[in-house]
């Protein structure tokens, strides 16, 4: 039975962040094959944390909830657990970040397997020096990983020969859902079914959520927003989007999952994707997978899956959303049907794990 060793996330379940579903939803549908080693970060660790898998191990070490700092530091600790336990065959790095340590684990005999989810220093987040660095962690990244995923094809091809030739695309995947009748949650929050529009994420300035609230306040059609995400280190973007809600239509549900966020996906009239930097909009996919008509900024990455020219607004352009959404719900759109044959989790893990194996 060969042993991954997975490092550079928070953890799962039950806890928020793009990378975090995407390693719930695909070490699960590893084969029987395989032993997975998650390194997860105590802090973040969640009353949703204590499912058992068949499989995955968790390690739960040290870390910190400080800005810039939190992933080195857990990412080290990983390293040196690994260093003085038993080995596993490989590790699977998350994230540019974390991958500084790469050319370490490869000193000690590991195999190294990247997956590149977004470009970090794109984040308005980080400051000049950060952002200095996370383009130094990359370029360690791509140089001493054996191999590299990337879940967008258009970050791929940025990079040279060198790098495509042990880089492979593998999109994020979603899990067949249904609706649900159900709608205590968003009772409970005092949300009408069929009259909001969601959105969903971190609430951190790369989702771009201050344009969707702008937008919607100069729309008297829209009647209520729901924004289903929480803050990561502090409050100031919360603080910022509560006082651009001057119509108070926006409704926050903070970090929401399971049920509850199959409620609001099942009821909502439409859903708005309106990130500037994007890797894979894994929310976005989720969105198709209940059929809801969409209206998304126009970045690289919501034009990975195909969709008509008139669902994308300009980035950063409230005008622009609030322009494309009043043409959609003049049309009182009804579900929609996509074809995502080739974003489903099985298929995605079969994949990954095609990876580790060669």
């Amino acid at each position: 039975m060969k042993t991954i060793a997975v490092i550079g996330t928070r953890g799962f379940p039950g806890i928020q962040g793009g990378v975090e579903m995407h390693c719930e939803n695909i070490y699960p549908c590893f084969s029987a094959d395989v032993r997975l080693r998650v390194y997860r970060r105590k802090p973040y660790l969640t009353q949703y944390s204590n499912k058992n898998y068949p499989n995955i191990e968790f390690i739960d070490l040290p870390s910190t909830r400080i800005k810039g700092f939190e992933a080195v530091l857990h990412t080290f600790l990983c390293v040196m657990h690994i260093l003085f336990h038993r080995k596993p065959q490989a590790v699977h790095v998350h994230n540019i970040g974390p991958g500084m340590f790469t050319p370490l684990l490869r000193l000690m005999g590991l195999k190294v397997v990247m997956t590149y989810h977004s470009a970090n220093y794109e984040h308005a987040k980080w400051g000049r020096l950060a952002r200095t660095l996370l383009r130094l962690c990359e370029s360690i990244s791509l140089c001493c990983s054996h191999r590299i995923i990337f879940v967008n094809k258009f970050q791929m091809q940025k990079y040279g020969k060198k790098v495509q030739r042990k880089s492979i695309y593998i999109p994020n995947g979603i899990h067949r859902v249904t609706r649900t009748e159900s709608t205590d949650f968003i009772e409970k929050h005092g949300i009408e079914p069929g009259a909001y529009l969601l959105g969903v994420g971190r609430l951190t300035p790369e989702k771009g959520f201050e344009y969707l609230v702008q937008a919607a306040s100069s729309l008297p059609e829209v009647k209520q927003v729901v924004i289903a995400g929480s803050s990561d280190h502090d409050t100031a973007y919360y603080e910022q989007l509560k006082a651009l809600d001057t119509e108070h239509k926006v409704i926050f549900t903070g970090y929401t999952t399971g049920d509850d966020l199959r409620q609001l996906y099942s009821h909502a009239r439409m859903f708005v994707l309106s990130s500037v930097v994007e890797g894979f909009p894994l929310v976005m996919l989720e969105a198709m997978s209940y059929g809801l008509p969409l209206v998304v900024s126009d970045i690289p990455a919501s034009h990975l899956v195909e969709l008509p020219h008139d669902r994308y607004f300009e980035c950063r352009n409230a005008q622009s959303l609030a322009q494309v959404l009043a043409k959609h719900l003049e049309k009182h759109e009804s579900l929609c049907q996509y074809r995502l044959d080739d974003y489903h989790w099985p298929l995605i893990a079969q994949r990954t794990e095609a990876v580790f194996q060669s």
